[in-house]
């Protein structure tokens, strides 16, 4: 690309920093896509971005599911894509947005996996041995109190937390809206017990939860620490934080049957995103009819 190109680039990433003020992990995402656009230009040898057309995306977007990328992922990219060329346009750079109409291949919808109420109970019950430990007990029991976001934990200070009301403050959730969650009592217990013994490490960090070093811990380090405690407590499957997160929304639906409410705590800017979990909601009906129905049931031989 050329150099001016490179550099209207890099002024949109500036854009999106300092005046949208999105978080570090979109803002990675989007240079990513946008890394992603860029390489296949050169490789078709477009040096410009007014020289991009409609099926010069359609394209790329063609070659990314080949190389077995998701179409959720591709509706991102997309997404990136758009957002970038809508910014150029608004500077008089480019005349036309070449992916406003272009789609992602269809993909099936897949169910989110969720945790039972036992499982949870087993994996968050379980007794601590270490500091560390203590640590992440704390985290895990937020994922599942709150719906929290795993960008969103790492992200929390120590001011963010509010023992007195158990409220959990979220400054920087996705798409850079704030919220306030509520914390059940259990989770409450297990920050305190981390706030004890995180006191003493550090005064200089901000951020509530920290590595045996002292630092902010990495989303990365979260991950390897509860795959490494579901194989420590031999939970037969693997969980991620996200995994948390809809077991935390399937059980609330359940429960309350209130889409909306559920839609505020987990940060849905569209009702459509928390809808997937009302199909959670019915499978799970489903499953109960089958096993519980008289004339439902199978005969037994």
């Amino acid at each position: 690309m050329q150099l001016e190109a490179i550099e209207q680039l890099t002024k949109f990433f500036v854009q999106l920093e300092v005046e949208r003020n999105v978080s570090a992990y979109t803002l990675k995402s989007y240079q990513h896509d946008l890394d992603q656009l860029r390489v296949f230009c050169e490789t078709k040898r477009i040096d410009t971005w007014p020289t991009i057309t409609p099926s010069l995306i359609r394209a790329h977007i063609a070659n990314r599911h080949k190389q077995g990328i998701s179409s959720k992922s591709l509706q991102r990219e997309l997404s990136a894509i758009r957002s970038f060329f809508r910014y150029l346009l608004k500077h008089h750079w480019t005349n036309i947005n070449p992916a406003q109409h272009v789609k992602a291949p269809k993909q099936a919808r897949t169910l989110p996996k969720t945790l039972d109420v036992d499982q949870i109970s087993g994996l968050l019950e379980a007794g601590t041995n270490s500091i560390l430990e203590v640590r992440d007990i704390a985290m895990f029991e937020l994922f599942y109190s709150s719906g929290i976001r795993l960008g969103e934990l790492v992200a929390l200070n120590i001011d963010d937390v509010d023992f007195s009301s158990k409220l959990v403050r979220i400054n920087a959730g996705k798409g850079g809206k704030a919220r306030i969650l509520p914390i059940g009592s259990k989770a409450i217990v297990a920050l305190q017990n981390w706030r004890q013994q995180r006191r003493p490490r550090t005064e200089s960090e901000p951020a509530f939860f920290l590595s045996n070093k002292g630092s902010r811990l990495s989303e990365r380090s979260v991950q390897y620490r509860l795959s490494a405690w579901c194989q420590k407590k031999e939970v037969g499957q693997h969980v991620h934080p996200h995994m948390l997160r809809h077991s935390f929304a399937s059980h609330i639906l359940q429960a309350s049957q209130d889409l909306r409410a559920v839609q505020e705590l987990l940060g849905h800017s569209h009702i459509s995103t928390t809808q997937i979990y009302t199909h959670l909601d019915f499978q799970h009906l489903v499953t109960v009819y089958d096993s519980t129905h008289p004339r439902a049931k199978k005969n037994s031989t």
